[in-house]
């Protein structure tokens, strides 16, 4: 075993039986490096990526690769979901030299950490233009030992380019404000011209579920009535929840779709995807009532409780893509999911077979499989023929008992923090909308975690003084501090918390952690970075205000700022919002599909603030039912808040929303604020929901 066999990380712990004398992350790696004079092979990766596992099985356990790796090099091995910091840094020199990026990645750097030579995979053998994973060692050693100032001269250039690049200069210059209707309407457009209209997505092959995008759109419908954007919503769920992405058994979406017709899955299931998409589905049902978005929403929350839930009541980060084949012919990828014909009339009998292959769109001839080697993924076609649904109930059901005597792929059990904020967010909602409690305390299950485990005092010790840990395992804290996207989309968690429970504890901890991001993230202008002012330094502070899988942490924290600002009444966390989405303003014109949830917090920007305070005895149907109806609406500038007519009450888990609003008539009330300006309170549901309708841009 190799330095690796104690880390907490599932994709280090992969490599720590390696031949490979693997180093993680340290000063000591470094300091190593310089001790011996050699240089750096940095190699990062995450657990459920597919060519990650393929580089480790052709190269690092490889003995004699491995040989020429220890004598030649100090080799570190970077979890990127561990430290996205390392992996945003050296990920931005890789994109710069060769025009792409992707994992694993492979660069070489100097004892300082400076990076002279970039790629991603290699192979063992040259193959399509690349180069054999050894040849490049031989020619990175002979560099480094022939001509060792054009190797400092090339990384001293590359560092010092990327520290001095400027996020203006970037874009253009920073914005002044938060986006206006004009800069959202343009964003809106360009969508438009890149919509897949035959299809649904944007852009072509391989194609990625376009959550943040997707509810901006939504957002967008709700403010202004847009058709266009609705439609691009309802096009783009459809066409991904009959497609092979979803797991038609079992419910959750894969990472993408290598074509663009959705139909053939890379097949890893991350929490990130299924947080955010079970999520945009529930919020789709909320606006117009499909059937369809409902059936999707619950059944990849209960795939995320179900398949991703550890025994600590946090959510695991991953589903792996390759798992062992049925057939015990070794391990590939898709093997737990895809079906010959021969597998279903196995399962299921000739006729039964034959009902499945039409109703899951499995051709009949293996030379037609959609996957390989005469498999096909299952989708749910639109053919138009009904079905008897206890027979295809049944199929179902006897599939999915089928599928779950394979042998499973791989589950990457870290906890990562933002990820689970997401997903205490889309479970408190989606159990709220639907009237699952169990949904809800998973929630708060998850959140519960997140406060004893991840939230520190600042030092490593459990505490809830406003800083996170980025991961945990086994209920253990790891040792990498949070990063801006960890503080935001946990107060997301955590606001949607407090709307849909009501317990003022959570907006509490929201504004610890958004206190947090405003004290140890923010920069001038209001410009925001990934790290901390105290975190570790590398040789750019990293600073990304795009969307990549996950939402940018900026302007996730955006979007907390605002919903907090409306809960509290807080100048302060208002302006730091619509600063921080100056950028948005810049970006969203030009690349809207990398800004999505941008343009999403400014919908909500342009919609509210608009406050909904609901007061009743707690056990008083007139206050659930009114509860209920805020919480359904679709108002993109929306917070919810509930509780006794007492209020606010005084200890440091009031909500202020909730102060000064008594019962009306003895009855529970609904009081609806909106651009700071009051509106009668109601008692009806009706009534509020009326004055919850879109009302257009403010006047004056």
């Amino acid at each position: 075993m190799n330095r690796l066999a104690g880390s907490q990380s599932p994709y280090l712990l992969q490599h720590a039986d390696n031949p490979v004398d693997w180093w993680p992350w340290s000063p000591e790696a470094f300091e190593e490096a310089r001790r011996r004079d050699v240089p750096v092979l940095l190699s990062v990766g995450y657990a459920s990526c597919h060519w990650c596992h393929v580089m480790a099985r052709e190269s690092f356990a490889d003995e004699a690769t491995a040989a020429e790796l220890n004598a030649g090099f100090v080799s570190i091995k970077v979890d990127r979901e561990e430290r996205p910091d390392v992996d945003a840094v050296y990920m931005e020199a890789v994109q710069a030299a060769t025009g792409q990026g992707g994992w694993p990645m492979t660069v070489f750097l100097t004892p300082d950490a400076e990076p002279f030579y970039f790629g991603t995979y290699f192979p063992p053998r040259p193959r399509g233009g690349m180069p054999a994973f050894r040849q490049v060692l031989q020619g990175v050693a002979g560099a480094w030992a022939d001509r060792r100032g054009e190797v400092d001269e090339v990384a001293a250039r590359v560092a010092a380019d990327l520290a001095g690049r400027t996020l203006s200069a970037a874009v253009g210059g920073g914005g002044d404000g938060a986006p206006g209707a004009a800069d959202v309407h343009a964003a809106l457009l360009e969508l438009t011209k890149e919509f897949d209209a035959v299809r649904g997505g944007f852009g072509g092959a391989p194609k990625f579920p376009p959550a943040m995008v997707l509810e901006f759109l939504l957002r967008h419908h709700a403010r202004t009535g847009s058709a266009g954007a609705l439609e691009m919503v309802q096009a783009t769920c459809e066409a991904m929840a009959r497609g092979g992405i979803y797991d038609q058994l079992g419910g959750g979406f894969a990472r993408y779709s290598v074509d663009a017709e959705w139909v053939v899955p890379h097949f890893e299931k991350m929490l990130y995807d299924n947080a955010l998409l079970a999520r945009v589905y529930a919020h789709l049902w909320r606006a117009t009532g499909s059937e369809l978005a409902r059936r999707v929403a619950l059944e990849t929350a209960d795939f995320l409780v179900r398949e991703l839930r550890t025994e600590e009541g946090g959510f695991a980060s991953a589903l792996d893509a390759d798992s062992d084949r049925p057939d015990g012919g070794g391990h590939a990828e898709g093997a737990y999911y895809v079906w010959t014909p021969d597998e279903l009339r196995e399962v299921l009998g000739a006729e039964d077979a034959a009902l499945a292959r039409a109703y899951y769109g499995v051709p009949g001839e293996p030379a037609a499989a959609t996957f390989e080697e005469g498999a096909s993924v299952l989708q749910l076609p639109d053919t138009g023929t009904p079905f008897d649904a206890d027979r295809i109930a049944s199929v179902r059901a006897r599939l999915s008992a089928a599928r779950a005597e394979r042998p499973r792929p791989f589950r990457d059990d870290k906890v990562v923090t933002a990820w689970n904020g997401l997903a205490v967010a889309a479970l408190a909602e989606i159990g709220a909308y639907f009237d699952r409690p169990d949904l809800v305390d998973a929630a708060v299950a998850a959140a519960d975690l997140l406060v004893r485990v991840h939230m520190t005092d600042g030092t490593g010790e459990p505490g809830t003084a406003g800083r996170l840990v980025r991961t945990s395992r086994g209920g253990a804290a790891g040792g990498n501090a949070g990063v801006l996207e960890d503080y935001a989309d946990v107060a997301e968690g955590f606001l949607a918390l407090t709307a849909v429970t009501g317990e003022g504890t959570w907006l509490h901890l929201a504004g610890l952690l958004l206190d947090t991001v405003l004290d140890r993230f923010r920069g001038e202008s209001g410009t925001m970075y990934d790290t901390a002012d105290d975190a570790e330094r590398l040789i750019r502070r990293p600073q990304d205000p795009t969307d990549n899988p996950t939402p940018s942490g900026w302007t996730a924290s955006a979007a907390a700022l605002l919903s907090y600002a409306a809960y509290t009444g807080s100048e302060r966390h208002r302006e730091a919002a619509e600063q921080a989405l100056g950028i948005v303003a810049k970006l969203g014109p030009r690349a809207p599909r990398f800004v999505g949830w941008g343009l999403a917090a400014a919908e909500a920007a342009l919609d509210g603030p608009r406050e909904v305070a609901v007061i009743g005895p707690e056990d008083d149907p007139r206050r659930t039912e009114l509860h209920r109806t805020a919480l359904l609406s679709p108002a993109p500038g929306a917070v919810v808040a509930t509780g006794p007519p007492s209020g606010a009450g005084g200890g440091p888990d009031a909500v202020p929303l909730l102060a000064d609003r008594p019962l009306v008539g003895g009855a529970p009330a609904a009081y609806v604020c909106r651009h700071f300006v009051c509106a009668a309170p109601v008692t009806g549901s009706e009534e509020l929901r009326a004055q919850l309708a879109p009302a257009g841009p403010p006047q004056g």
